[in-house]
């Protein structure tokens, strides 16, 4: 600032000075050609007075290295010159001094030659015998005066920036020291200019309000710094452009990571294809979720873009350990299969005994044998169901929240994953609809649609369709999956599928025995609404509607 300043002060007073120097030389410029004038004039007459006394005898021992005289006729002839010879000069009758001078006694003018850059003053008077005597000086232009000070002109302006200089700096160090000495963290405390009081006061008001909100963002990053500490999961916060700006110790144990972390690029920690495809998803505003193995575990990626005012600023990637999950899935899956075997062993003995007793081939004192079998049978029946009731029970108790899910995009990931196996057939499939979201679990929901999709395309003709509906209508969403198969027995075209109350839906799987056409319509309440949707507490059925496949 000081610097401006001193620049600024050396700025107006170069200006002042050769503005100054500008107006004195014009000022003297005119003082000197009205003393001059005044001077001629004197002159001129003290020679005209002698030439009437004497005559033109009075020019023979004249001498005049400053003014010219000339002595002209009353016809223009020239009678006598200073500085040239009579008989060689033109008449003068026509020149404005000479004939102003023949009709009013006197006459004067100026003249500018411009080859001589000078301009020469002229005055005349008529004498007594009818002859003018006139009488001119050559005076230098004012470009030509300033020229021949220049010398003193540069020493002056020499003299002046120095002593500028000096006083300059001098300002500028008295004028800046006020403010560099300023107590911006108290500023209602520093007495400086009384101009600056206003902005002190703003400076105050904005300096607490900020005092204010740095404490309530360092208690915020406090809160979530220790929130995220205590996590279990990893979690990871990425700008639009990749960077690492906040990672918790869930994170960087999983992704192998320390403090120097935050800042770097998040592609230096996790070069997985996976992860980098995710990122990128999530970025062009869709959600990306993914699992892979990491250190003998297996890890579920969610990753969802963060915006703000509308607009993309980051990504948050969080990572669950979903080890015990996955095992309790396969646990399932083998218990399902244990279980299926289990519930056949007694209904083929019930069904094998009943054929015999149905068809007289058991004798009569072997019936009580076989009735008891059939007793037998039906009661370990009863138990093994009872058993798996239990579980259901046991299972529901540790169902997973509910949460908002757009059935459109859930329908898009299905899309994306069945592609392949719709390629194989030559099997098209179409979304057609709009975004619908509702409350339920996301997994579950995408294995309806799924099963829906995979048995359209396993169970259709070789270059058909398959056609996902989705639309709001009256307050319900109803979903429908199409396609261009051979149809399937009217009384086959109930299916009933097997529900946990308030998770959402299992599966959905047809009768494999028949090669059908379907159409599956599911009606669902919006996320807003507060009633129930199909989803929940209720069964969920599919329906071929006819033989011809129209839904």
């Amino acid at each position: 600032m000081s610097k401006k300043i001193f620049r600024s002060i050396i700025a107006v007073a170069m200006v002042v000075l050769l503005a100054s120097l500008f107006i004195a030389s014009s000022f003297l410029y005119d003082y000197f050609n009205k003393s001059q004038v005044t001077q001629l004039k004197e002159e001129l007459s003290l020679v005209a007075t002698n030439v009437d006394k004497v005559g033109t005898e009075y020019f023979d021992n004249f001498d005049s290295s400053v003014f010219r005289f000339t002595l002209v006729s009353a016809d223009g002839s020239v009678l006598y010159d200073s500085q040239a010879k009579a008989e060689d000069m033109e008449n003068h009758l026509e020149r404005e001094e000479i004939a102003e001078a023949l009709e009013n006694g006197n006459g004067s003018s100026a003249r500018y030659s411009s080859t001589l850059t000078e301009r020469t003053f002229y005055e005349a008077t008529r004498l007594q015998n009818g002859n003018v005597l006139r009488i001119s000086v050559s005076q230098v232009t004012v470009g030509a005066l300033i020229l021949g000070m220049l010398p003193a002109i540069v020493a002056i302006i020499l003299i002046s920036a120095v002593v500028a200089l000096v006083l300059s700096h001098k300002m500028a160090k008295d004028i800046v020291k006020p403010l560099n000495e300023l107590d911006l963290e108290n500023p209602a405390e520093n007495e400086t200019y009384e101009e600056l009081a206003p902005i002190l006061t703003k400076l105050n008001k904005q300096h607490k309000q900020i005092t204010r909100q740095v404490q309530e963002l360092r208690q915020k990053s406090d809160e979530f710094e220790q929130i995220t500490a205590s996590m279990n999961e990893g979690l990871v916060l990425l700008d639009k452009k990749g960077m690492v700006l906040s990672i918790n110790a869930a994170a960087k144990k999983l992704f192998s990571a320390d403090e120097t972390a935050v800042g770097r690029d998040f592609l230096t920690l996790d070069r997985s294809i996976d992860m980098s495809r995710a990122i990128e998803k999530a970025l062009d505003g869709k959600r990306a979720e993914f699992r892979e193995e990491r250190n003998g575990r297996e890890y579920q990626f969610v990753i969802n873009r963060t915006e703000s005012d509308g607009k993309t600023v980051g990504v948050v990637i969080l990572c669950f350990d979903v080890t015990e999950t996955a095992f309790a899935e396969r646990n399932r899956k083998e218990f399902t299969a244990n279980v299926s075997h289990e519930l056949k062993t007694p209904l083929q003995s019930i069904i094998g005994s009943a054929e015999l007793l149905e068809n007289g081939l058991v004798k009569p004192e072997d019936t009580k044998r076989f009735v008891g079998n059939i007793k037998n049978e039906a009661t370990r029946l009863v138990s093994l169901i009872n058993d798996i009731i239990r579980l259901s029970q046991l299972d529901e108790d540790s169902e997973p929240a509910t949460e908002s899910v757009d059935l459109y995009d859930v329908a898009n990931e299905v899309i994306e994953v069945l592609t392949v196996s719709a390629a194989k057939k030559q099997v098209e499939i179409h979304l057609n609809g709009e975004s619908c979201v509702m409350n339920g679990i996301r997994r579950y929901l995408y294995e309806i649609i799924y099963n829906l999709c995979d048995n359209a395309i396993r169970y259709n003709k070789d270059g058909g369709k398959v056609t996902i509906d989705l639309k709001n209508k009256d307050g319900n969403i109803i979903l429908s999956v199409s396609d261009t198969g051979i149809g399937i027995p009217a009384e086959q075209g109930l299916f009933q599928q097997r529900h946990r109350s308030g998770a959402g839906l299992r599966r959905a799987e047809p009768d494999r025995r028949y090669h059908h056409r379907y159409a599956n319509k599911s009606y669902l309440k919006p996320a807003e609404s507060n009633e129930p949707s199909s989803m929940d507490n209720k069964p969920y059925r599919t329906k071929a509607n006819d033989r011809n496949g129209h839904g």
